[in-house]
């Protein structure tokens, strides 16, 4: 169903959610969503927990779409394709992000952005869950960016990100793992887009382990820099 064609003229929302194994977190955040998102999609990753039965439980009308290959970046690009909304906003599944913040995002895309980013690090934002390394990796992956791009940018590596799905062509993901959010961040810019950072703040997971890993995933995300730097616009 296609759900761009609202006669109120507000932009239909659709809510990509990658999920693997996070049965003792999707109903929190799910709980959490504002009634008028009209799109939930949580991306499956495998899981052999019941995450998607907790899913199916919390909101009935979620929609659970089986991703075809491994890690977040994979598991989005999987939940763009099928996402039918004017706006698709990303979410993490694991109740760090906080989904009463969508309002700001889609605000920020209304009033003339075409890609909102969530940062940690301006007024209104914030973390509980950074360590002091990983905040000073971020800061030098960010300077390199802005560096490199002759923008501002104050976070990178945060997977809070609002967008219009029509710029999806220009914002087509080639990264499987954490690095997706850099990668999306910088294909706004080559593509010139308008990019507008939305204060966000960071809650610790409520249950389990992250299955980030700083130095890998550190590693990856300027690896992905330098690639893009190189490639052609």
């Amino acid at each position: 169903m296609d759900l761009t064609h609202d006669p109120t003229g507000l932009p239909a929302v659709s809510l990509v959610i990658p999920a693997l194994n996070e049965a003792d977190n999707i109903g929190f955040v799910l709980d959490r969503i504002p009634k008028w998102v009209d799109e939930v999609l949580i991306v499956d990753g495998a899981s052999t927990d019941d995450t998607v039965a907790v899913a199916r439980r919390h909101r009935a009308d979620v929609r659970v779409v089986v991703q075809s290959g491994k890690g977040k970046g994979d598991a989005l690009r999987c939940g763009f394709e099928a996402a039918t909304g004017d706006v698709i906003v990303m979410l993490d599944a694991d109740g760090s992000t906080d989904p009463a913040e969508i309002p700001r995002f889609v605000a920020a895309l209304r009033t003339g952005a075409d890609f909102a980013k969530g940062s940690r690090f301006i007024t209104g934002g914030g973390s509980v869950d950074i360590s002091p390394h990983r905040q000073l990796g971020n800061r030098l992956l960010i300077a390199l960016v802005n560096l490199l791009w002759g923008v501002s940018f104050t976070d990178l590596c945060y997977g809070y990100n609002a967008f219009w799905r029509r710029h999806l062509p220009q914002l087509q993901i080639e990264s499987s793992g954490f690095e997706v959010e850099t990668m999306l961040n910088i294909k706004a810019i080559k593509a010139n887009l308008t990019v507008v950072e939305v204060a966000s703040f960071e809650s610790g997971r409520r249950n389990g382990a992250s299955n980030l890993i700083a130095r890998r995933d550190g590693l990856r995300v300027l690896r992905t820099i330098l690639a893009e730097w190189i490639r052609p616009r």
